[in-house]
């Protein structure tokens, strides 16, 4: 069996002795520095971040064999991206490849106060004095950099980075305030084996789309392509066939090999991204040294003769030619800097080994919410803003109302408020949504803040991601909860994320409008009456509310709002199709499911539940259409029955209100717990342990839930969900 660490030895003897023997490869492309825009100070530098990038991998193999370190995916073979920091401006946001380690340290060396070698170390020994993740991850990240830390191994960062390129353009049109600079561009790189993964090309097809539509996008794609995918190769000539056809998006190519070919390459790139503001997508041709990782044993998949070949043209040793050839370093200068840069690394390392590491779950769970901002929410629109914005439709506001209605005047509301809301997803525009929950919004804001995006639920999430990083508040909308499982990854892998590995530095504020759970009539099937929360509620950070009325729908709205504002917060607020147009409670025509308009400063808050009436005999629990439901049972069983129950409303499904809770339920002798979510995987297993857990005295406890079944088309539908016959059966056998 291979030993991972022979490959080290046998890369860093590769080196040596090619340069000791004068055996060094023939550089393709441009090799005359003075054709290549670099001075000669600059091109050592260049070969300066090379060699300490190379060092750092062998290190952490180094400690990996010590259990000093733990992680060993190396950048090694991909050096060249040095050249491309140099190129870009700090200033450019770069959303990185797990390769892109002397991207990270030429960058570092652009910016005052900071010691690449010193944090990437730490990063690999999952030190909690790690500046970006504080051990909870080996990440290139840092916010004095721009770079987002990404913990994908695949190509789930590209649609933020797209997003992020679009927020520039907003920005600019929109007047809003950044921090960035007009022109600034977006950097996302990738592996040649990703770019076959459906989330990248999702981001092409948009950034295209976005392009053919004249769209301003200064994005940067850079395909690090080292022929392989793991173990599997990439055939030969894929990326280079299939990108460079691409009509909508600038195709450029670079020797990953020579440095100055990717410097010139890359000035190019940025050159078309930043003034015709049009994407690109720069093809860079590299070798992959060292494996995947220290755990993949080459010789399983790749003969000694393709390692050999590999190593020959090991990038180190082509940027060695070029400086002897242009005759800025001499190869016994080259030698001594490489053996400089070897001592340099593991004196740090030896400084470090005794570095501390997280050691609690308090400690490690601080950063999944992220920390609140100083800054306070603007003031709620005045009656004269509102006048304005409404028009004809003012005198009517203080009608009674459905969940539709009032949705649709809260969203006024709040973009009037927080001119950094950008409302965007599928139909939102000038369809106004399915149920029309945004219909107006376009007249009344305009196509840079309230805009149609294609159907792509990936691109949707991961446009929002990028916008937040500009300082935009997204509110998207996802046009049915079942489509949320195209790109679910996008919220659980990237947004929830953010914050966890990178210490609270980088968040995402973000509220997702969600149509969704059952009993919808007009149409169905278990697309449209999708009741599955299990995906959703597992997610740390997130908050899930839930409303069941048109007033409280507003109220929490606002909250959820508010949270992502000031908190910073990544929300999922869930609307019941179901009770969108809903008028009636009891009878036809008794509308007593229609709501007023609540006053403007009134929210309902994170924890705060729904409590009517004070019966000790039994409460019904519930959310959302259950929630609908047991209001019809509990006038029924008054009626009927002679009995008085207790309806308590969850509102929130993440985290679960369950202080509110318990005190609501002290001293009930019976607690229906209503879901129409499914049996497994349903918010009411988790009141059912808990309240096992922390009542005492314990009630007599009943679930009624949806079958662990997919909803099905028309009436049989109701066959499979809860019904107000069966919480009044249930409470009757209780």
């Amino acid at each position: 069996m291979e030993n991972e660490f022979d490959r080290v030895n046998s890369l860093d003897n590769n080196f040596l002795m090619a340069l000791k023997k004068n055996q060094l490869p023939e550089t393709p492309g441009l090799i005359e520095l003075a054709k290549s825009q670099l001075t000669a100070a600059q091109l050592i530098d260049l070969f300066d971040s090379q060699i300490t990038n190379r060092h750092l991998d062998f290190q952490a193999r180094l400690l990996q064999k010590q259990n000093k370190g733990f992680y060993t995916i190396a950048s090694a073979g991909h050096e060249a991206n040095a050249a491309i920091a140099l190129a870009a401006r700090v200033s450019d946001m770069a959303f990185l490849h797990y390769r892109s380690g002397a991207f990270y340290i030429q960058r570092a060396k652009q910016q005052v106060d900071q010691y690449p070698i010193h944090d990437i170390l730490l990063s690999l020994m999952a030190s909690r004095d790690d500046p970006i993740a504080s051990g909870r991850h080996k990440v290139f990240g840092s916010k004095a950099l721009n770079i987002p830390p990404q913990t994908s191994t695949i190509a789930s960062h590209l649609p933020k980075a797209l997003g992020a390129a679009l927020a520039i353009y907003k920005a600019k049109m929109l007047n809003h305030p950044t921090g960035f600079p007009e022109d600034s561009v977006a950097l996302c790189s990738f592996g040649d084996a990703s770019a076959n993964h459906s989330t990248a090309q999702g981001a092409f097809n948009c950034a295209e789309w976005l392009a053919y539509s004249h769209v301003p996008l200064p994005l940067i794609f850079i395909c690090e392509d080292n022929g392989l995918g793991l173990s599997v190769e990439t055939p030969k000539d894929w990326i280079a066939t299939t990108y460079a056809a691409k009509k909508n998006m600038h195709y450029l190519f670079a020797h990953g090999t020579n440095i100055l070919d990717v410097y010139v390459q890359t000035q190019r790139a940025l050159a078309i991204a930043r003034t015709q503001q049009q994407p690109v997508f720069l093809h860079i041709e590299m070798v992959r040294l060292l494996g995947h990782a220290g755990s993949d044993i080459e010789t399983v998949y790749l003969t000694e003769q393709q390692l050999q070949r590999q190593e020959y043209h090991d990038p180190l040793l082509h940027t060695a030619n070029i400086l002897l050839q242009n005759k800025v370093l001499t190869a016994a200068e080259i030698l001594q800097k490489y053996m400089a840069k070897r001592d340099a690394v593991q004196r740090i390392a030896t400084e470090l080994m005794d570095t501390p590491h997280l050691t609690s779950a308090a400690d490690i769970m601080a950063s999944i919410i992220p920390p609140q901002c100083e800054t306070s929410i603007p003031e709620p629109p005045s009656e004269a803003a509102r006048k304005v914005l409404f028009s004809n439709d003012y005198k009517q506001l203080s009608m009674p109302r459905n969940m539709s209605q009032m949705l649709n005047i809260a969203l006024a509301d709040l973009m009037l408020q927080y001119p950094s809301i950008l409302l965007f997803g599928e139909d939102v525009a000038t369809k106004g949504g399915v149920y029309h929950v945004t219909a107006g919004l376009k007249k009344k804001f305009n196509v840079h803040r309230i805009y149609n995006t294609l159907l792509d639920e990936q691109e949707i999430l991961g446009t929002g991601i990028g916008l937040a990083h500009y300082g935009f508040l997204p509110i998207v909308e996802i046009q049915f909860l079942a489509f949320l499982y195209n790109a679910i990854d996008q919220i659980r892998g990237e947004a929830a994320t953010l914050p966890f590995f990178s210490n609270g530095q980088f968040t995402n504020p973000m509220v997702i409008r969600i149509p969704g759970l059952a009993y919808q009539k007009g149409f169905g099937g278990h697309f449209h009456n999708e009741n599955a929360l299990a995906s959703l509620r597992d997610i740390p950070g997130l908050i899930i509310a839930v409303p069941s009325n048109g007033g409280d729908a507003v109220k929490m709205l606002r909250h959820c709002v508010r949270l992502a504002y000031q908190q910073q917060r990544l929300i999922v607020f869930l609307e019941p199709i179901a009770l969108y147009m809903t008028k009636d409670l009891h009878e036809p025509g008794d509308k007593a499911w229609l709501g007023i308009y609540p006053e403007q400063n009134s929210e309902i808050r994170l924890g705060e539940i729904n409590v009517i009436g004070d019966s000790k005999g039994t409460a019904i629990v519930s959310y959302g259409n259950g929630f609908y439901l047991a209001c019809q049972a509990a006038k029924i069983l008054q009626e009927k029955y002679n009995r008085e129950v207790k309806l308590i409303d969850l509102r929130w499904l993440t985290p679960l209100p369950m202080k509110m809770l318990l005190i609501a339920l002290q001293n009930v002798e019976r607690v229906i717990i209503v879901d129409e979510c499914r049996k497994t995987g349903s918010v009411s297993e988790e009141i059912m342990t808990l309240l096992v857990e922390n009542l005492q005295p314990l009630p007599q406890l009943k679930r009624i839930t949806a079958e662990d079944s997919f909803i099905p088309l028309g009436p049989a539908a109701n066959v499979v969900l809860p019904s107000c016959d069966a919480i009044i059966q249930a409470i009757i056998a209780l």
